[in-house]
């Protein structure tokens, strides 16, 4: 049998396909009913009524113990009345009236059951009540006035007739936010009875609570904008003998209703939230339907519902109770859930094939198809098979069927690479081949205790197999059953793929910028004279000055104030002698100006293989002798001046790569004696960088600024005299250290495999 599904471009098909879902034997396995029919439907009839609202009259041989079930659809618009226990007096009958709302309607049996379809021009609303041995349906048209929100207005949706007056209560009113950002108003009620209208008076919803009281402490205006849903007042109070709700939304919106029991749940869902549409959607997709149960069985809802999707719906014999359900406007699957909810029930789906049974039972149920198929492993015979593997070696992927990491295992022979001018090469891997007994003492090792590799829960292999490698082929030999060789190829198809490489290019640059002024004088004098019989001579020490009582001075003296510089790159000087008096006066000026500028560039590069660590140096280890003692002689070590780059890469899905980096750029400097000062520049970091893209790791600017005077006191003080008594240095260095990092991927398993 082809299933029915809900498809609005084959709506129009819908009594054929329901005819045919129903004339099956086996549409719904649920208990079918071989005793006769306890009453016969004998005419249905379609009158005009009052305000253009039309009157269906369906007659009857017995009176009806209560309503039939009743539910209708909008897309398209119909009306469907299930009567139990009843057969039509004329099998199946269609007729086409075309008059009003109802375009024409059928009569479907169904075994004891036999089932009305009225397909309606548009939507209406409908009120039903017997007469004896008649049942009568008020057809009202719906109003098509737009809403707030975009929708058309429909008319008043009753839940339940008003009946006989029953007094009933409010009980309580919450306000909750749904998961999804919507508003959820619930109403706890006295009793499922309730009768209960639903409006929607512009830009707000009406609910009426026909015949029932609402307590004053319950009669109140609550605010509930601060929440973030769509609806921001709810308004009750008492209106007569009902109640009245009002509920107040914002934006664009949408409403529907349900009740479980006595608890009435209205949910208003956004239309401009971005993120409320595609959660939703998603999760109830079914057409959309009204139902109005009243105390009827649970199965014969679940056959409603079969009716109306066109799936096959098996219930189990333990599905059993009666449920009193009202739905308007709700996805068929989203009524199934809440019918399930109420009653404890659970489904699993196969293709068009639903199954509802008690939520223990299924449980129950897949517990024991699981002892089967474990039963089944255990005595299923093993089978040998070869997997020729292309990029992963063959130990690494019998460490993975064994449900270990691949990295920081012990069969993995790599070396952990450091920025050290030592090099200890490259351990020779063993090509002997293997087996999985050695697995024990491998995750012995990676997890730190001791276990067996039949007790990892990630374990590819079942219990009795088991898998040995090869390296000289690069062969994995497993021997397992059937159904795991075929996880085993799926898992060898995702790791057997091509490491994708990366080249790391550094850039260190160092600069620095130097200026330095320095203006020094360097001033002398020297003179002779006498008092009386005694020499007198002035000079810059003693010896100048005994010169000078000589008053034959050979030259310029030394300078009484030296305040010149080392090295300076201009000099200007003059020296006045006088015979007569045997003085010299010396003046020189020095001056010093020096601007330096220098960069160095470093750029080291490497390749290495993804989550693989690389390393790449260059520079000069200094010999440092430490002298020896009477006892032992001298020793030579060496200090390291290295470029160096380490560096390991972690390749992510996006082609964004994660570096863990380490920089080193050393340099010899001073020397103190035997000893020789290392100038140290490194950085240490984890970065995430684009394929392609550079991202600077660090840097450091130092600059260093000096305003030094050196002076004779007091003279050095003196305006414009002073400075042939002191001397200025003006100094302003600066560095600069900036490293640059770029990583570029050379190998792309996607582009490999297109080739």
């Amino acid at each position: 049998m082809k299933p029915m599904r809900s498809n609005p471009a084959r709506s129009t098909h819908w009594p054929r396909l329901l005819v045919a879902c129903l004339a099956a034997a086996n549409l719904v396995a649920l208990p079918a009913t071989t005793a006769l029919a306890a009453n016969v439907l004998n005419a249905v009839s379609v009158t005009a009524g009052q305000n253009n609202s039309q009157v269906i009259k369906i007659a009857l041989k017995d009176a009806l113990a209560g309503d039939p079930v009743s539910f209708t659809t909008s897309n398209p618009h119909r009306l469907v009345l299930d009567f139990a226990d009843t057969s039509p007096s004329t099998g199946r009958v269609q007729e086409t009236l075309n008059s009003g709302l109802v375009r024409n309607y059928q009569i479907v049996p169904a075994g004891a059951r036999t089932r009305v379809v009225f397909n309606l021009n548009a939507p209406a609303s409908h009120q039903i009540r017997r007469e004896k041995n008649h049942l009568l349906i008020v057809l009202e048209g719906a109003a098509s006035t737009p809403s707030a929100g975009g929708d058309i207005l429909s008319a008043p949706v009753r839940f339940a007739e008003e009946g006989t007056p029953r007094p009933h209560d409010i009980r309580g009113i919450d306000f909750r936010r749904g998961r999804n950002g919507e508003s959820n108003i619930v109403v706890n009620l006295s009793d499922p009875g309730v009768g209960i209208d639903i409006q929607q008076k512009g830009r707000t919803i009406q609910v009426d609570f026909l015949n029932t009281a609402l307590p004053t402490k319950l009669q109140r205006r609550l605010d509930v904008g601060d929440f973030g849903t769509p609806a921001q007042l709810i308004e009750t109070w008492e209106q007569g003998k009902h109640t009245r709700m009002v509920i107040t939304p914002r934006g664009k919106w949408d409403y529907a209703a349900h009740q479980t029991g006595s608890q009435f749940v209205m949910e208003v869902r956004s239309l401009d939230d971005p993120r409320a549409a595609p959660s939703d959607k998603p999760q109830y997709s079914g057409e959309k339907l009204t139902l109005n149960f009243q105390n009827v069985e649970v199965r014969a809802v679940l056959q409603v519902i079969a009716d109306f999707t066109g799936l096959n719906i098996i219930a189990s014999d333990t599905v059993s109770g009666n449920v009193t359900l009202r739905l308007k406007d709700v996805p068929w699957d989203q009524a199934l859930d809440i019918i399930m909810r109420a009653k404890g029930l659970d489904k699993r789906t196969s293709g068009n094939v639903i199954w509802v049974a008690p939520r223990d039972e299924l449980a129950a149920k897949e517990r024991m198809e699981l002892e089967a198929k474990k039963t089944i492993a255990e005595l299923e015979p093993l089978h040998t098979r070869t997997y020729r593997l292309n990029y992963i070696k063959a130990s690494d992927a019998m460490i993975v069927l064994a449900g270990l990491p691949r990295t920081g295992n012990t069969n993995s022979s790599s070396e952990d690479a450091t920025c050290s001018p030592s090099s200890t090469g490259i351990t020779a891997a063993d090509t002997t081949g293997g087996s999985n007994t050695g697995l024990q003492s491998i995750m012995q090792s990676a997890s730190g205790q001791q276990t067996t590799t039949t007790q990892n829960p990630n374990r590819v292999l079942s219990i009795r197999g088991g898998s040995s490698f090869d390296l000289t082929t690069n062969t994995l030999i497993v021997t397992d059953t059937i159904e795991r060789h075929a996880a085993v190829e799926e898992v060898l198809k995702n790791v057997d793929v091509p490491a994708k490489q990366v080249m790391i290019e550094a850039r260190i640059v160092v600069a620095d910028d130097t200026f330095g002024r320095d203006l020094g004088a360097r001033l002398g004098f020297a003179g002779s004279g006498k008092s009386g019989e005694t020499g007198l001579g002035v000079g810059d020490y003693a010896g100048s000055a005994t010169n000078a009582t000589v008053g034959l001075p050979a030259g310029a003296p030394n300078p009484n104030v030296n305040l010149g510089l080392a090295n300076p790159a201009g000099q200007l000087g003059f020296t006045v002698f006088n015979a007569s008096t045997a003085a010299i006066l010396s003046l020189e000026l020095q001056a010093l100006e020096q601007d330096k500028r220098g960069k160095i560039v470093s750029n080291p590069r490497v390749v290495t293989t993804n989550l693989r660590p690389a390393v790449i140096l260059q520079g000069e280890q200094i010999p440092v002798i430490t002298p020896g003692t009477a006892n032992s002689p001298p020793t030579t070590t060496f200090k390291d001046a290295l470029l160096c780059l380490l560096v390991s890469p972690q390749v992510l899905n996006n082609d964004d790569v994660i570096l863990d980096v380490e920089v080193t750029k050393d340099a010899k400097g001073a020397s103190y004696g035997d000893n020789v000062a290392i100038n140290a520049k490194r950085i240490k970091t984890q970065i995430r960088v684009g394929n392609g893209e550079t991202a600077i790791l660090g840097g450091i600017f130092e600059q260093a600024e000096r305003n030094d005077t050196e002076k004779v006191p007091f003279l050095g003080d003196v305006p414009v005299l002073g400075h042939l008594f002191k001397k200025t240095q003006k100094s302003d260095l600066k560095s600069e250290l900036l490293i640059f990092l770029t990583p570029r991927i050379l190998l792309d398993p996607a582009n490999l495999e297109r080739k």
